[in-house]
């Protein structure tokens, strides 16, 4: 077998068998395929597409990679939650506490953000003193002993993941549904959970910019899940704008934090509600409405916050930095964005604030980049709402004073103001199950 071969078959849009895909992720995580073959096949792959087969059996094949996690040591159901990734997504952060204090297990294995999304880590990492980087042991005994962890994902687990998204990411073939889809599973089941929920972005902030194409994600995905003996949910989530108000490290813990005693954001309180009850009712606690109203008691009564503090104290974290914000690390400049006319704010661009708040130093271009945990963007508006000359749009935060006019010009660009009010799309677009598609628009 050559990967010749291999790269021409599927150049010309036929169907690559399950030695084939076997050979060429085999190939690659030992060293005996080279970076421009296999960059040469995801573009194939990128153009060309995959079955449902195909994609089933490349998700197998990059699940065999490496290790596996085995979650048996932790009794009763334990549920993981995904997101495709997006702009002041701080959902876990506040969703695996919920769950916790419900009595389901929440392990989490997350990443660094890389571009213009965040990453569950660095959020983490804006705590003084927090650690992410613990053992398989710690893991295991704090998901056991207080129903959730969050840690780096391992570097043994699905390595041919790891070194597909190197060349991906450089060769302009990340946007494939096929080679999202495996990525994602791939790392889903490796990590031994009994369920999945996906949280799959959709808009201007999303790998998928329109809902179609994150239907066929979410659905796509719903069905490896199953495949593989888990019971797997997505709910497809509006990305066009930024979620919440709060958009960089530091501030997104506060405004998680915020969230845990019951007065963040309407938007960002109805997605992690939802999204907490989808796993409850995963887990086996019931409909989606008894689960809502589990969820919302959770937060009501202070117990997610409280359960989040653990979480924190238990990786090393100064909890005293989640009741008093100003003991995180304070950005040096604070610049606030205004507008220039009246109107209605007819856009946010998600993208374009994500990219902001990289520039300000709130994310990485690089992988290995430092960042500023206490850089980013707070809005002061919403779309649809309506606003004066003069009003505060926003606050951007950095520490480089040469980073703050940047970031402020490319926040501009993400702005529209129109005269008219115009429509908004829901933030709960669609609800995948193995029974079918519920859809919200």
């Amino acid at each position: 077998m050559r990967m010749y071969d291999i790269i021409e078959k599927k150049k010309n849009g036929k169907e690559l068998s399950k030695d084939e895909i076997k050979f060429f992720i085999d190939g690659f995580v030992k060293g005996n395929i080279a970076d421009y073959q296999m960059s040469a096949l995801l573009m194939a792959i990128c153009i060309n597409g995959m079955t449902s087969e195909e994609t089933s059996e490349l998700t197998k094949a990059m699940l065999e990679s490496g290790e596996k996690i085995d979650l048996s040591i932790v009794p009763g159901i334990k549920v993981d939650k995904h997101s495709t990734g997006g702009v002041g997504d701080k959902t876990t952060l506040i969703v695996l506490p919920i769950v916790a204090v419900c009595g389901i297990y929440a392990p989490k294995m997350s990443g660094k953000g890389l571009g213009y999304t965040g990453g569950t880590i660095d959020k983490l990492e804006s705590i003084p003193g927090f650690k992410a980087s613990i053992d398989k042991e710690k893991f295991f005994r704090l998901v056991k002993q207080i129903g959730l962890s969050i840690t780096n994902q391992s570097g043994s687990l699905v390595p041919a993941d790891k070194k597909i998204y190197a060349l991906r990411d450089v060769t302009a073939t990340v946007e494939s549904i096929p080679l999202i889809a495996s990525s994602i599973m791939s790392k889903k089941l490796a990590l031994g959970a009994d369920c999945i929920l996906l949280d799959v972005k959709s808009g201007s902030g999303a790998f998928m910019k329109d809902f179609d194409s994150s239907l066929k994600l979410a659905e796509t995905m719903v069905k490896l899940g199953e495949l593989s003996g888990k019971e797997t949910v997505a709910v497809i989530t509006n990305m066009n704008s930024p979620l919440g108000s709060a958009v960089g490290n530091s501030l997104e813990v506060i405004e998680a934090s915020e969230t845990l005693k019951g007065k963040g954001p309407e938007d960002l309180k109805k997605l992690s509600v939802y999204l907490a009850a989808n796993m409850l009712y995963l887990a086996g606690k019931g409909s989606i409405s008894r689960c809502k109203a589990m969820a919302s008691d959770a937060i009501e009564s202070g117990k997610a916050f409280l359960k989040f503090k653990q979480m924190v104290s238990e990786q090393g974290g100064n909890t005293e930095v989640l009741d008093d914000y100003d003991k995180f690390a304070q950005a040096k400049f604070c610049k606030e964005i205004v507008s220039t006319n009246e109107g209605y704010i007819n856009c946010l661009d998600a993208e374009k604030c994500g990219m902001a708040s990289v520039i300000l130093g709130a994310g990485r271009e690089k992988k290995d980049a430092q960042i500023d945990s206490s850089a980013g963007i707070v809005f002061n508006k919403k779309i649809g709402d309506y606003v004066h000359k003069g009003d505060i749009i926003a606050k951007i935060y950095s520490s480089d004073s040469e980073k703050l006019y940047v970031g402020e010009d490319v926040l501009r660009k993400a702005i529209k103001i129109t005269q008219s009010e115009v429509p908004t799309l829901p933030l709960i677009q669609a609800r995948v199950t193995k029974e079918g598609t519920e859809r919200f628009i």
